[in-house]
């Protein structure tokens, strides 16, 4: 029993080289902001440069990195801020940065060389990520506890999808490697896999919106309820409009994309209101800023993407609507990623990363501190600074859409990823002044 008992020598070498939850989320946030940065400096060069290549790996890098590394990392410390029994291992996290860097090293290989087979292993390699991080899940939590939380139950619906985006990379990675076999559905394409992939970052946001935001409102017991509600209608209406648009029904998907589209509008008038009250009362924090041109951009991109079923053609076919009609597509994609999905991630971060560094644990999070003032004001007033450069480069890549014009859509494309990566700026600045 002696044996196996730890020297203090050993034990100041684990304390020494043990990574701390402060430093994991650093590393989250330089990771997190570089790839969408790098996704968007490529999609402004292949505008630039009409490169195919260019033009077809910067979604790829946008979903295999952020979008897995938003569930598997950014969404564990949501869960575990409710749920303390569900430990974060900061060295698990660790490891899972590296395995989600290593799978967009890849997946730009695989799309570079044109090798369909490593796509497929690509997705087979997050699939097991993604499924090693759910069953910590469901042994840690019941599925009646998850259930009993409104935001949980939102989070784990994130891990299941994502888990099924990446099911439909690998698909694709096969039916590219072996096209005359037929095994895999003529559904499964690109534009399914990034379809796919949005789905579990939109329900993300949602389930924060909730914890963080409402859930501390007044007349909590009603927003319960009505949060409740929507969580069915926008899982299930999610649902129900990937099938409607497989089936190339068009009067289901119109009636989702408006039921949708009307929730959307009521939370935009619902937190409009809910950020009057409390830039009154409390002070101006930009992350809710951030989350309210969020869901500006998601009313965008409904709008944007009602007008795309007017012209759809039939999903799998190339282009899904008109050529001439292409640049509405477009604008709806760009709506969604750039804006509803970045922008309400950056507002997330700037309420997450400062609360868990803070505090070096996550004891910040489950307070009504977290959307207290843990920033100085000089590093808000920063961040709002970067709030407006981002959405005049938005809007600028969604009006170069409109125009047709590259040029725009590049220099716009460069703005906009300088803006993401200011996050890391911005905060390292913050955490520096605090500590000297």
């Amino acid at each position: 029993m002696n044996s196996e008992r730890k020297s203090p020598l050993q034990s100041d070498k684990q304390n020494r080289f043990a990574i701390e939850p402060g430093a994991i989320v650093r590393i989250y946030l330089s990771v997190s902001v570089f790839i969408i940065t790098t996704a968007s400096f490529l999609g402004a060069a292949g505008a630039w440069t009409g490169s195919t290549f260019l033009n077809t790996v910067h979604p790829y890098v946008f979903f295999a990195g952020f979008g897995n590394l938003a569930i598997i990392i950014l969404n564990r410390y949501l869960i575990s801020a409710i749920y303390p029994e569900l430990e974060v291992a900061p060295e698990k996290q660790k490891r899972s940065i590296y395995g989600v860097l290593l799978s967009v090293f890849l997946i730009v290989a695989a799309v570079y060389l044109d090798w369909p087979v490593l796509k497929a292993f690509v997705g087979l390699f997050l699939m097991i990520m993604v499924a090693v991080a759910g069953k910590e899940i469901f042994s840690a939590l019941s599925v009646g506890k998850i259930w009993r939380e409104v935001s949980v139950r939102y989070y784990i619906f994130d891990v299941l999808f994502l888990f099924v985006a990446n099911l439909g990379l690998f698909a694709l990675g096969l039916k590219e490697t072996f096209p005359e076999t037929g095994i895999v559905p003529y559904f499964v394409t690109q534009s399914a896999y990034f379809l796919g992939s949005s789905f579990p970052l939109s329900i993300s946001v949602m389930g924060f919106l909730y914890a963080y935001v409402w859930r501390r409102s007044t007349g909590n017991g009603l927003v319960r309820q009505l949060f409740s509600i929507w969580s069915y209608i926008f899982v299930g209406g999610v649902l129900v409009f990937l099938i409607a648009i497989l089936m190339g029904n068009y009067p289901g998907m119109m009636l989702v994309s408006h039921t949708l589209m009307l929730g959307v509008m009521v939370l935009l008038a619902g937190f409009a209101r809910y950020l009057y009250r409390f830039f009154s009362s409390q002070f101006r924090h930009p992350a809710l800023a951030y989350l309210l041109s969020g869901l500006a951009m998601l009313l965008a991109a409904s709008a944007y993407g009602i007008l795309n079923i007017y012209f759809f053609k039939w999903f799998g076919a190339v282009p899904p609507i008109p050529e001439d009609r292409m640049w509405i597509y477009h604008s709806h994609t760009h709506a969604a990623l750039l804006g509803w999905i970045t922008f309400s991630f950056t507002g997330m971060v700037y309420i997450v990363v400062p609360a868990i560094v803070c505090s070096n644990s996550l004891e910040e999070m489950r307070t009504e501190s977290a959307l207290s003032q843990l920033l100085d004001s000089r590093t808000l007033s920063r961040a709002f600074r970067q709030l407006t450069i981002a959405l005049v480069a938005a809007t600028s890549v969604l009006l170069a859409f409109y125009l047709e014009n590259n040029s725009l859509l590049a220099f716009a494309g460069v703005v906009f990823g300088f803006a993401v990566y200011y996050s890391r700026i911005n905060l390292g600045k913050a955490f520096r002044n605090r500590s000297a």
